[in-house]
C-alpha cells in the first residue's frame, strides 16, 4: 500500500519560494504534482519518474523543479518565482503505469494536500 505525506505550503509573496515535500511508503512508483485552485479542476504541475526523468507544465516550467531523495523516500517540489496564480492546494500523487500524467484521472494513490497561498 502506497502512502502519501506532504508538508511545507504556507503563506507567500510574490516573487517569494517555498518547498514542498511529499513522504512515501511503499513501492516507489511515478510521482507527480497536482494543484487545485478553489473552483478549478485538478491540475498536472510536474511528473518525476522512477530514474529521476521529470516533466513540466508550461505554466510552471523554468520556475518549479521536482527532484527525489530515495535515501528519504521522498519527493520535493521547489517553487520559486511564485505567482498569485501558483495560490492552490498541491498534491503528490503516486502510480504504477499509465497515460497522460496531467490527467489527475490517471493517477492512484493522493496525498492529503498542502495549501499554498501567494499574495501580490
Amino acid at each position: 500500500q502506497v502512502q502519501l505525506v506532504e508538508s511545507g505550503g504556507g503563506s507567500v509573496q510574490a516573487g517569494g519560494s517555498l518547498k514542498l515535500s511529499c513522504a512515501y511508503t511503499g513501492l516507489r512508483y511515478s510521482m507527480a504534482w497536482f494543484r487545485q485552485g478553489p473552483g478549478q479542476e485538478r491540475e498536472g504541475v510536474a511528473l518525476i519518474k522512477t530514474d529521476g526523468r521529470t516533466t513540466y507544465a508550461d505554466s510552471v516550467k523554468g520556475r518549479f523543479t521536482t527532484a527525489q531523495d530515495n535515501a528519504k523516500n521522498t519527493v520535493y517540489l521547489q517553487m520559486n518565482s511564485l505567482k498569485p496564480d501558483d495560490t492552490a492546494m498541491y498534491y503528490c500523487a503516486s502510480r504504477f503505469l499509465g497515460d497522460s500524467w496531467y490527467l489527475a484521472k490517471s493517477w492512484h494513490y493522493w496525498g492529503q494536500g498542502t495549501q499554498v497561498t501567494v499574495s501580490s
